[in-house]
């Protein structure tokens, strides 16, 4: 597999499970005791966006499987268009599209709210009800694990294909080696 493909699906599963740690440090009191955080501190924001870029960056390592790179600027935007061609194209399932449009737009909300927030911050603490965003949290976790899960399996099937493909050249190869090594030469 591809080095920065297999980079990629590191860093994809490893924002979920940044983001699952965070789910349950945002319910857990003990946890919270243990690493002496306020009781009412939570973290489902960060699951949000951590999960979002589990799927980004599963997004990312599908496209370098499929030879497209996105690069800065506009990095983000550019995944997303590029995927979406991929799957405008019938190549992909549209509902890992939907998976990556719901999640990009929580993330962008999320945006919204701190550009809000910044402009309050003198005047307000923040939103100390953040358990509202628990099944917000909860849904972007389950949609990361699934989106990844596919790229995953869809990456290894990619990488089967080739090497089986390369196999079989190899496996030409060498007949073809075979026959000229024998041409020209009394078999007798």
């Amino acid at each position: 597999m591809d080095s920065r493909v297999k980079l990629y699906l590191e860093r994809a599963e490893g924002e979920i499970l940044l983001a699952k740690t965070n789910f349950e440090m945002s319910l857990s009191e003990e946890i919270k005791n243990t690493l002496n955080l306020p009781k009412e501190q939570t973290f489902f924001a960060d699951v949000i966006s951590e999960s979002y870029y589990s799927i980004f960056y599963a997004a990312k390592a599908y496209l370098i499987l499929k030879g497209i790179e996105t690069k800065v600027p506009d990095e983000h935007k550019k995944t997303y268009k590029q995927f979406k061609k991929i799957v405008d194209s019938g190549d992909l399932d549209e509902e890992l599209l939907e998976i990556y449009e719901s999640e990009a737009e929580k993330a962008d909300a999320l945006l919204k709210i701190l550009l809000l927030e910044r402009g309050k911050r003198g005047r307000f603490t923040y939103d100390v009800n953040s358990n509202a965003n628990i099944p917000y949290a909860e849904e972007s976790i389950k949609n990361a694990r699934e989106f990844v899960s596919v790229i995953k399996e869809l990456a290894e099937k990619f990488d089967d294909e080739k090497n089986s493909k390369d196999a079989d050249k190899g496996r030409g190869k060498s007949e073809e080696n075979k026959g000229e090594r024998y041409r020209g030469k009394s078999l007798s």
